[in-house]
Order: structure tokens, then C-alpha cells, then sequence
């Protein structure tokens, strides 16, 4: 990685809901609002943004766990602000802090864990997944 990455960097996301990101189950919504499913990728999403501007040509980053708490909902139309702030480095793992909020408050907190990968050793572990069974090492080995 490139030098400069440091605890307490920041970035912000700012979406509007739309239908599509509504809770739904086999193409029937269940609850029209924002769906856990679109702030776990809205989350991992602006938690990537923190690493790529440090990420050297020969790595990739890759989301390793989500933890979420998503806890109101955000109706259709409105703006969903998502900020990660880094709260761990070490090694090749980076973690940060995630907070969702629309305009009456926090919607959801949560944690996002990367891991900085060679680019060589990612294409040599994707090629091994299409064989069965999966071997048992990890992206984080």
C-alpha cells in the first residue's frame, strides 16, 4: 500500500432510495424502504472508498465481514449519508466504522473489514474456486 493511510480518515456517500433498493424477497417487496441489503452494500461500498487511493497497482482490496445494526427505516426518495472512518490497520486488514443516516437521525452503524490482496495471489484463488470441493484456506491466508 501506498504511504499516508492513517486511523480517523473519512469518506462520505451520499444515495437516494429507490425502489430497487427496497426489501424484497423473490421479486415481491416486503417492506417499501431501504433494505438491510442495499446499506450492506452502500457500507462496504464507502469503507472501499477509504483504501483506493492507497492501493498500489499490483493490489485489490476485498470486503472480508460486514457487521450491521440497521436500525430505522428510510422511506423512497430520501438521501441515505453513509460515512467509514478507519479505526484498525494492521498488516493487510483494514476496518472501519460505518454510520447510515437520513435527515431524522442514524438508520444504521456498523463495521467493515478489508483486506489488501496481491492481484496474482486473487486471480490464482479465483481460479481454484471453480473446482469442488472449495479448498478450506481463506482470501485473509
Amino acid at each position: 500500500m501506498k504511504n499516508g493511510l492513517e486511523l480517523g480518515r473519512e469518506e462520505t456517500i451520499e444515495i437516494v432510495v429507490t425502489e430497487a433498493m427496497f426489501a424484497s424477497f423473490e421479486g415481491e417487496v416486503v417492506h417499501p424502504v431501504y433494505s438491510t441489503v442495499a446499506m450492506t452494500y452502500h457500507m462496504e461500498w464507502v469503507s472501499r472508498k477509504i483504501i483506493l487511493p492507497f492501493l498500489e497497482d499490483h493490489e485489490e482490496g476485498m470486503g472480508a465481514s460486514v457487521k450491521l445494526s440497521h436500525i430505522a427505516p428510510s422511506p423512497l426518495d430520501s438521501t441515505v449519508t453513509l460515512t467509514a472512518t478507519l479505526i484498525e490497520l494492521y498488516d493487510n486488514v483494514i476496518l472501519t466504522k460505518v454510520t447510515a443516516s437520513n435527515n431524522l437521525g442514524v438508520i444504521g452503524k456498523g463495521e467493515v473489514k478489508q483486506v489488501i490482496i496481491q492481484k496474482k495471489k486473487l486471480a490464482e484463488k479465483l481460479k481454484n474456486t471453480s473446482s469442488i470441493p472449495m479448498k478450506k484456506e481463506s482470501f485473509l491466508d
